[in-house]
């Protein structure tokens, strides 16, 4: 009995001192941290997505404070309004960045792009196309397994069942960039932010030739240049046989849409433009 009580005593004697060790050493070697790392991340929205390019909202709190020019440095999420918060906190000069919102440059559905094979592996985008090309003849349209939609932290992106294609939902999408990030096709594309989630884009990111491009699907873009040749503004160009339309020049007059023989560009929250025929015949 006596020798049970000795080794407890023992035991709590050695706890005692290696406690009191490593409180020395804790005090000895620790880091002071700025208190006000703690209070940016408070005004960040704590969403953790990583589109700032940091693992989490400490991992920019920590470089917003540290770094003397934090022009590179900005939270999509928290957007400028966020940044400004943060920036005058601080006493630094905030970045200011235009909204943008994802976009899928696709419009390859089902009933436009038929299906030449059936794929019975993996679920992922990213194993079926290091595997193939896809189940259709396009090789470089949207292959529908849902990557971008794991990948997101807002639910702002699905697949349609009916075309098979991702979808953005505007009012939710914060332009993180996840979903860009896990396209291995590299379909989706942030892209300026139009008031009232308007916007003008080519619906295509095939640079096949336009007979291939056709005969892959019926709403490709097959490098025609006719609108490149009716916009006014230079905001579109035609590279590799593929249309492009620069969100930052573009207007939104929507001559280009009519101009379009495939329908390849896609035109959101707008209506068509009327052609002067049109409304001489309707008088």
């Amino acid at each position: 009995m006596t020798t049970l009580i000795y080794t407890i005593l023992t035991l709590c004697i050695i706890g005692v001192v290696a406690a009191v060790v490593l409180y020395f050493v804790a005090q000895k070697f620790k880091v002071e941290e700025d208190p006000r790392i703690d209070q940016t991340e408070k005004m960040l929205p704590g969403a953790n997505c990583g589109g700032c390019g940091f693992p989490g909202c400490r991992g920019l709190a920590t470089a917003l404070v540290e770094s003397d020019d934090i022009s590179a440095l900005y939270c999509s999420v928290g957007g400028n309004e966020c940044m400004s918060k943060i920036a005058e906190y601080l006493g630094k000069v905030a970045p200011k960045k235009e909204p943008q919102v994802a976009t899928v440059r696709c419009g390859g559905s089902c009933e436009k792009r038929a299906r030449t094979n059936c794929y019975d592996g993996s679920t992922s985008c990213a194993i079926a196309s290091a595997l193939y090309a896809g189940e259709t003849g396009c090789a470089y349209g949207c292959l529908g397994y849902g990557d971008c939609v794991v990948a997101c932290a807002f639910d702002a992106i699905h697949i349609n069942p009916q075309t098979g294609l991702a979808e953005v939902d505007a009012d939710k999408c914060t332009a993180c960039g996840a979903c860009v990030a896990a396209c291995p096709k590299g379909v989706i594309e942030l892209r300026k932010r139009w008031p009232k989630n308007r916007a003008i884009y080519v619906s295509c990111v095939s640079k096949d030739k336009g007979a291939v491009t056709m005969k892959a699907c019926k709403a490709g873009c097959i490098g025609c240049r006719k609108c490149e040749k009716v916009c006014e503004f230079g905001a579109i160009t035609v590279e590799n046989n593929l249309a492009f339309i620069d969100s930052t020049k573009c207007r939104l007059c929507r001559k280009c849409v009519g101009e379009c023989p495939t329908g390849a560009i896609t035109m959101i929250g707008l209506a068509p433009l009327v052609k002067k025929e049109e409304v001489k015949e309707e008088k």
